[in-house]
């Protein structure tokens, strides 16, 4: 799997929310793009990814 240009090798099958709280991302605080179309955080629980898909995780960053 591709994560932000990376490639990441999954060990065993995961979920998208798995995978965030394990790299050490907030689910709340990212918006998730899977093979070209943004994942809804209602999904993050459900959706299985594999070592085929390509991922980009955007982090929210407050301030002003």
């Amino acid at each position: 799997m591709h994560v932000n240009g990376i490639h990441i090798a999954l060990k065993e099958e995961i979920t998208l929310s798995g995978f965030l709280l394990a790299e050490g991302h907030d689910p709340d605080r990212v918006a998730v793009e899977k093979n070209g179309k943004i994942v809804p955080k209602v999904s993050f629980d459900t959706e299985a990814l594999s070592d085929d898909d390509v991922i980009e995780i955007v982090c929210f960053v407050g301030g002003g």
